[in-house]
């Protein structure tokens, strides 16, 4: 049975940071490409972040770049959200969810999905 597991998620106020996490079971997290998405409420899910299999290749949303840095630890079959300098807009809930040709694109295309993480961002 594959299971994503999100964690690390809690309050924080502006400026702060988080780690969010991602533990895969039943799959291997390494063959597959993993995204970060987000949903506040009221608004549609958006991508935040995605780590391809092949080469490692990252990508951002505008709204997070140079402050969230996305890395998977392959032995540990986890990958990681680093949230820095967080903002109130960053409040939602965060999803990892997996795809299986190993390559990022829109969350349609992913085939495994956590359960989610709330982090708000306030003072």
């Amino acid at each position: 049975q594959v299971q994503l597991v999100e964690s690390g998620g809690g309050l924080v106020q502006p400026g702060g940071s988080l780690r969010l996490s991602c533990a895969a079971s039943g799959l291997a997290l390494d063959y597959y490409a993993i995204g970060w998405f987000r949903q506040a409420p009221g608004k549609e899910r958006e991508g935040v972040s995605c780590i391809s299999s092949s080469d490692g290749r990252t990508y951002y949303a505008v709204s997070v770049k140079g402050r969230f840095t996305i890395s998977r630890d392959n032995a540990k079959n986890t990958v990681y959200l680093e949230m820095n300098s967080l903002k109130p807009e960053d409040t939602a809930v965060y999803y990892c969810a997996a795809e299986s040709m190993g390559l990022c694109g829109s969350s349609d295309g992913y085939d495994y999905w956590g359960q989610g993480a709330q982090v708000t961002v306030s003072s």
